[in-house]
């Protein structure tokens, strides 16, 4: 049997062992386990819900049955955190094979990966580091691309970064290579809006510009969180995408702004550090459907008055 058909299989028993649950227009939260005895008891949730990647590529376990349980219930965002498509050594296949693994099980709505760089050699780093854009590195992340595509036999969608510092060597904003790249290998977009608001601070550029020239025809999923405000040692005004707290005002307002451009893309608040009760996690998840849910009727609204 060759590899399509064995995704095909795959996709076959994945299928029969889950429901496909829409997530069109959903926003959601991250999945924690301390949160997963108020979900399952929770009539009223409604969304998706995010899980890292690395988190569940052991064979089993108490994290892979709290996953299945979530699973048939709900639609999951698979979302990975240490392929380093940015590096420049080739990907790790192992690594690579247990993701494939994890879509196979689990057969997620959305698959994700960052636009960053988190290994050298042997050494493996706790960060998303940023890389230059020039063509050489748009050449390997493409590369990177279409290998982990190809193996999970989908496309996937590539986060943009939080980033804190430049590279005087890149001959490309973000946005031409993130467009370039999602031109190139037919890859979506993960637009982080928090993260654009972070480096857009951090680097004294207008936030609104970046997402006027950011490519929003391929975003099938975005991110909200919140971040944390220090100073540089300079004194500076420096933002951290610490996903430790509430979503900031001003994120909002650029959320509403690509709502309003793009119409309700798949939304998913995360909440990483500093983890609160579930209520106060699943009320800005009803913040953000609430946003959601505002421009699909204003869509269907305008679908219904052209069409008289």
């Amino acid at each position: 049997m060759n590899e399509l058909a064995i995704h095909r299989a795959a996709r076959s028993l994945a299928a029969s062992r889950f429901p496909a649950h829409p997530v069109a227009g959903l926003a959601g939260t991250s999945l924690k386990h301390q949160h997963l005895a108020s979900i399952l008891a929770d009539d009223t949730q409604r969304g998706f819900f995010e899980v890292h990647a690395e988190n569940y590529m052991g064979a089993g376990g108490p994290a892979h049955d709290a996953l299945t349980r979530i699973r048939r219930d709900y639609p999951v965002s698979l979302h990975g955190v240490c392929m380093s498509i940015g590096g420049p050594q080739p990907l790790d296949k192992t690594h690579l094979g247990r993701f494939k693994a994890l879509v196979d099980r689990y057969e997620p709505a959305l698959v994700s990966e960052h636009l960053a760089w988190s290994t050298h050699n042997t050494t493996y780093f706790n960060d998303l580091l940023p890389l230059p854009y020039t063509p050489a590195t748009l050449a390997r992340v493409a590369a990177h691309i279409d290998e982990v595509q190809e193996s999970i036999g989908r496309p996937i969608l590539l986060e943009n970064p939080s980033t804190y510092v430049v590279f005087p060597e890149s001959t490309m904003s973000e946005t031409e290579f993130i467009r370039a790249l999602a031109q190139r290998t037919g890859c979506g977009l993960l637009l982080d809006v928090n993260n654009v608001f972070v480096s857009a601070t951090n680097h004294g550029y207008s936030a609104l510009a970046y997402l006027a020239d950011f490519p929003l025809d391929h975003v099938g999923e975005i991110h909200l969180a919140g971040h944390a405000t220090q100073a540089d040692d300079e004194g500076d005004l420096l933002l951290i995408d610490s996903h430790d707290g509430p979503v900031a005002n001003a994120v909002w307002i650029l959320f509403e702004n690509v709502i309003g451009r793009c119409g309700p893309i798949p939304t998913l608040v995360e909440w990483d550090s500093a983890i609160p009760d579930w209520p106060i996690l699943k009320a800005e998840a009803i913040a953000a459907q609430a946003i959601l849910d505002r421009h699909a009727q204003g869509s269907m609204s305008g679908r219904a008055n052209a069409a008289r």
